[in-house]
């Protein structure tokens, strides 16, 4: 028997987490004296302590621990369970990726402290004749999905560009919504085709919008809407219908976020 001094130096583990893991009923040790209090654990447990440390390094709960250990010999369940684990880590890797771009766009714009100046104007975008994907998807950041779509549908289509050449996303939520959310992607063609499983050819009528254009990263997204907004209030004009973004450069022209141009446009209506 060991005591758990000397186990937990064996283990690896601060005598502080063996008490946790006891109270979470991961690690128990095999005996307590009843008169000292002290806590004695085998050698056979160190291959649990082991997993247990390895288990919490891979960032699973106490919880999702405890099944593991209990499933421990079946090899596929815990290739799932990893497998699992693997992909929310990603996701929580591309967040924090998505919000350190956030903070350093945020810093380069606090530093130079000049205020960001956006020309709004009211014009008529054309009829144009667009291939479409319209789908719900899971958050507004996952608009690149009904692109890959448009992408490998058409891929052996030919299809000419508009001219001029648009690429837009429309937003058909009447409000903002944190999950599955309505959106349509469109880029102007010239010519016929047939409508793919996903993407729609359709003509687009024309449409009177109030927009602004900003060259750089999307985190200005919100700065151009709030000029729209309040040009839209001063000058005697209301929104009328969904909004969408032309991106004139893309992530598909450049991978440098700071040479994107995007035009935001709301379409709008004289005031009654």
């Amino acid at each position: 028997m060991l005591k758990i001094g000397e186990f937990s130096k064996l283990s690896r583990t601060s005598i502080r987490l063996l008490r946790i893991y006891d109270e979470a009923g991961l690690l128990a040790p095999e005996t307590i004296d009843p008169f000292t209090g002290y806590r004695y654990y085998k050698e056979c447990q160190l291959p649990a302590a082991n997993r247990i440390r390895a288990l919490k390094d891979m960032g699973f709960t106490h919880a999702a621990i405890g099944d593991l250990l209990g499933r421990w010999e079946d090899g596929a369940a815990l290739e799932r369970a990893f497998l699992l684990q693997k992909a929310q880590l990603q996701a929580e890797a591309e967040e924090t990726e998505r919000r350190l771009r956030l903070l350093d766009t945020a810093l380069v714009r606090l530093r130079k402290d000049e205020p960001m100046q956006y020309d709004v104007t009211v014009k008529t975008i054309p009829e144009r004749q667009v291939a479409s994907v319209r789908q719900i998807i899971p958050r507004y950041d996952r608009e690149g999905d009904l692109w890959g779509i448009f992408c490998q549908e058409t891929a052996r289509m030919h299809i000419q560009d508009g001219d001029p050449s648009l690429c837009a996303a429309v937003f058909h939520d009447r409000e903002f919504r944190e999950s599955d959310v309505d959106v349509e992607i469109q880029k102007s063609v010239r010519g016929t085709y047939p409508d793919t499983d996903h993407v729609k050819f359709k003509t687009v009528p024309a449409v009177e919008v109030a927009s602004a254009t900003f060259r750089g990263s999307y985190s200005q997204m919100d700065s151009a809407i709030e000029a729209v907004a309040a040009w839209v209030e001063s000058s005697g004009w209301e929104f009328c219908g969904p909004f969408f973004n032309f991106y004139h450069v893309s992530p598909h022209d450049t991978r440098n976020p700071e040479e994107f141009v995007t035009e935001v446009c709301y379409p709008v209506r004289r005031r009654a």
